[in-house]
């Protein structure tokens, strides 16, 4: 009876080791944290489950591998694989991990551009940010059922970029991402400033056009607007634009520091000094500010003007071509004493 008594407590003991082991084992499993470090996880679109082993190995997230395997098994996370962009938290358990993984919550890029001129630069600057790479966002930027249906050339589509900040999936592939600049631009485009564009006899790719002119002309906000002026006034008197930017941009050269009668001669339908009104295009992606500044443009009559000589980076503007040239001789004059050429 003794013996049969002691067997049955070794026989509890035994269950109640086992018992713990097993909720040890199952803590271990489901609620230890197993993260050990803040970080991204990518999943490219079309990965499968041994492509999240292997950025999890690679980026050594995991305390232990092998809990993470029990688990995702036992939730058949491997028939659910998601591609994205996913913020892990040092702490997380398997259990969230794989939560948060087989739902698909990934976490939005915070994608930003700005001082970029052509759409190579663009294309570049963006693929660095989503997965799409820079080769099929050219593609979609010259997209033509995208052109037609939105009744852009391919000169104009800058204009829809405009610099600023987006929240957007990192899996947005390239035709995605200019579906969502077109309804950013349609967006920035409210009643109020369609209204101030027509007021301007502009439309708003016009504006766009003339903004970033005034963009490349001047890095001064508060001064964009009068530089804006004068390109107002000079549209509505029908002068030549006769933006040294634009030459820059069809030379394709934008180091260009002084521009020389030889540049001016350069046959490019971008060339203000050869074609009177708005070139074909955007030079650049204007900022918001500039953008602004061309629809809030001041008040003025000036027609001219020129870099001031103290290099300060405003201009010194003017109302008669006499005045203008004085100021631009008193510049090329601070040129040649400095020998820049």
């Amino acid at each position: 009876m003794a013996r049969k008594k002691k067997t049955l407590i070794y026989s509890a003991a035994g269950l109640l080791i086992i018992g713990c082991i097993g909720l040890w084992s199952a803590y271990l499993v489901m609620f230890a944290p197993n993260v050990q470090k803040d970080g991204f996880l990518y999943i490219p679109t079309g990965s499968g489950f041994q492509n999240v082993q292997d950025s999890l190995k690679t980026q050594d997230f995991l305390k232990n591998r092998t809990t993470f395997n029990f688990w995702q098994r036992a939730k058949s996370y491997q028939n659910y694989v998601k591609p994205g962009r996913y913020e892990l938290r040092k702490g997380m358990t398997n259990r969230q991990l794989v939560n948060i993984l087989r739902s698909g919550r990934q976490t939005p890029v915070k994608l930003t551009f700005n001082n970029i001129r052509t759409l190579n630069q663009l294309a570049s600057r963006v693929s660095t940010q989503i997965e799409a790479d820079s080769a099929s966002l050219m593609n979609a930027f010259f997209n033509p059922e995208f052109l037609e249906k939105h009744q852009l050339s391919e000169r104009e589509i800058k204009a829809i970029f405009i610099p600023n900040t987006y929240e957007i999936w990192w899996t947005t592939n390239a035709l995605q991402f200019v579906e969502r600049m077109q309804k950013e631009h349609e967006k920035f485009w409210n009643d109020e400033r369609q209204t101030k564009a027509k007021n301007k006899n502009l439309t708003p790719i016009e504006v766009s056009i003339l903004a970033s002119i005034v963009e490349e002309e001047s890095r001064k906000n508060d001064e964009k607007p009068i530089v804006a002026s004068v390109y107002l006034n000079r549209l509505r008197t029908g002068m030549l634009l006769q933006a040294d930017p634009t030459v820059k941009y069809g030379l394709g050269d934008f180091e260009l520091r002084r521009i020389l009668n030889v540049h001016l001669q350069h046959d490019s339908p971008y060339n203000t000094y050869i074609y009177k009104g708005l070139p074909p295009g955007p030079i650049c992606f204007p900022s918001i500010v500039s953008l602004d500044a061309v629809l809030n443009a001041a008040n003025t009559e000036y027609l001219f003007f020129c870099a001031r000589a103290d290099f300060s980076g405003y201009h010194a503007f003017a109302k008669t071509y006499a005045e203008h040239l004085r100021n631009a001789k008193t510049y090329h004059e601070e040129l040649n004493r400095r020998q820049i050429k």
